[in-house]
């Protein structure tokens, strides 16, 4: 089974933090960076091979993993001169991937069976199977419901539920097979594409732990939690 993971990011959104450190080596907890809790959890889920699409401070990640044999893994490296987007990274390596691969974000956290999500990736049939978790937003203040000037409708403080994407896909190669390497392609593209096609992707539905550490927020909440959940993520690795 082969993953690429997305690690070429500038990690603007976490600065400081990633002012000197790529945002996928940024520690969590007892000094796991987050890139290196995804590849244990890769090695136990079955994973043998792994590309990293690299880019800003690519050199200090090549330096950190190495070949990935500490980890039982295989590791190559996808490097980008300039930003290609989610699955802008993917085209130029299809030939060097099997038909069906997982690609997810470099920077997240999570229990999910990543080896589950390929397989189901595999036996569904769909061009692209994409994890996703649900998120309940609430909006503090009435809504209002407007038709040429008049309230025709009101709730207070309501709450909406949400499937996001958790940054997680089963691809297959010729899912991708009709874009132009080189050229950026973003997951918001190819998913609008496959909907506009009537190709339509299947979703992965998880509700386990998921933190997507984009912001200092989110960080400093992974590192509060961490020691709570780290025999939940690191379980057997």
């Amino acid at each position: 089974m082969h993953a690429v993971i997305l690690a070429g990011g500038k990690g603007v959104r976490l600065r400081p933090y990633t002012t000197a450190l790529p945002k996928p080596l940024v520690p969590i907890g007892d000094q796991h960076p987050i890139l290196e809790i995804v590849l244990r959890q890769l090695a136990r889920a079955g994973f043998t091979a792994v590309t990293l699409a690299i880019g800003h401070l690519g050199q200090i990640i090549r330096a950190y993993v190495g070949d990935g044999s500490q980890w039982g893994l295989r590791v190559e490296y996808a490097a980008e001169d300039s930003p290609l987007g989610t699955m802008g990274p993917l085209l130029p390596m299809l030939g060097d991937l099997p038909e069906h691969f997982l690609v997810l974000n470099g920077d997240i956290l999570t229990d999910l069976d990543y080896g589950d999500v390929l397989r189901t990736h595999r036996d569904s049939g769909a061009p692209l199977t994409i994890a996703t978790h649900r998120r309940e937003v609430h909006i503090d203040f009435g809504v209002l419901t407007t038709d040429g000037g008049r309230v025709v409708g009101f709730a207070e403080k309501p709450r909406h539920d949400y499937r996001v994407s958790m940054g997680v896909y089963g691809v297959s190669r010729r899912t991708l097979a009709g874009y132009l390497p080189g050229l950026p392609l973003g997951f918001d593209e190819l998913v609008l594409d496959l909907l506009n096609g009537r190709n339509l992707p299947y979703s992965y539905e998880f509700d386990g732990y998921w933190l997507d550490i984009g912001r200092p927020d989110d960080y400093d909440r992974a590192n509060a939690e961490f020691t709570a959940y780290r025999e939940l993520l690191l379980k057997g690795a």
